[in-house]
This record gives structure tokens, sequence and C-alpha cells, in this order.
């Protein structure tokens, strides 16, 4: 339930950055919701090979929930930085129609 709830916030936010820039609005939800499980999945492989080299013991000894929990930051962050960087390049993209626009006029 919490992943649901979860996963709502962040099509949300991604719905409301995509409608403020007149972009489409569930095609970027749906990226914010698969970029959090792109993030999930390689901080998964690359935290599994490194304890795999090094404890290989401690993988088959972790209890499988409180590793997915260990993921949840890795996802949230990488929608993030996703976030952050269409949110700077449309607002650059905006100001510089802007400009354009008033030195037309």
């Amino acid at each position: 339930m919490l992943g649901l709830l979860l996963l709502y916030w962040i099509g949300k936010y991604f719905y409301k950055l995509a409608e403020e820039y007149d972009k489409s609005e569930w095609g970027f939800a749906i990226l914010g919701v698969v970029v959090y499980y792109a993030g999930i999945i390689a901080a998964s492989f690359t935290i599994g090979i490194i304890l795999g080299l090094f404890y290989p013991e401690f993988l088959e000894t972790m209890n499988d929930t409180v590793l997915s929990l260990f993921m949840i930051p890795f996802g949230i962050l990488s929608c993030y930085l996703l976030y952050m960087l269409l949110e700077k390049s449309w607002k650059k993209t905006k100001a510089d129609k802007d400009r354009f626009a008033d030195q037309i006029s």
C-alpha cells in the first residue's frame, strides 16, 4: 500500500511539472514511475555486485524486505534528479522562447 501511495505522488509531481510547461502530462507521469523503478533496479544490481564480491554470505542471509526498503531512497533520488533536470531544462527553454518573443515584438 505504501508503494502505491509513493507511485501516486511521483506521478502527480511529474504530471504537474509537465502541465506547467505544456508537455505531455501522462507521458511524464509514467516516465517518473519508470525512472523510480529503474533507479531501484540499477542500485540493486550495483549493491548486489559489490556485496557479492566482498561479502557473499551477507546476501544469502539478508532479509528481502529489508533490502527492498533499503532501495527506496535510491528510487526517490533518481526521480528527484530527473525532476530537477527536466525543470531546469524546461525553464531555460521557456526563458529563451520568451526572450525571442520579446525581440520579435
